[in-house]
């Protein structure tokens, strides 16, 4: 059974995977095309909402306001690690699009944080 501590284990466990990936995955050749314009904001826009939406699982007693500033401070680091990768670029575009994934994701993630507190 998946109780709100294991779910909270679960939640940190994915989200180190899935930073993990961004960043050793952002560095294989032919990553920065994997998808084209516009739908590379759309991928960010969801995965930096799942960041999010992770993160507030992980660490429940963040504020929200806290998570939406680590999502964008995950973004701007990506964008930033982006600089020293040849092949690709940094853009505030993708920021932006980080930026308004982790925003959409924190009404998710109150509501997932009330209907779990109904079972601690």
């Amino acid at each position: 059974m998946i109780t709100p501590e294991r779910l909270k284990y679960l939640a940190l466990g994915m989200l180190i995977l899935l930073v993990a990936g961004i960043f050793i995955g952002g560095e294989a050749p032919g990553a920065g095309s994997l998808f084209p314009p516009p739908w590379d904001k759309v991928v960010h826009f969801f995965v930096f909402g799942t960041i999010g939406v992770l993160a507030g699982l992980a660490f429940l007693r963040l504020p929200l306001a806290a998570v939406w500033i680590i999502v964008v401070a995950l973004g701007a680091a990506d964008e930033l690690h982006q600089l020293f990768i040849e092949g690709r670029q940094a853009g505030l575009d993708d920021l932006l699009a980080d930026a308004l994934g982790g925003l959409a994701a924190l009404p998710v993630l109150a509501l997932l944080r009330r209907w779990l507190g109904q079972y601690s």
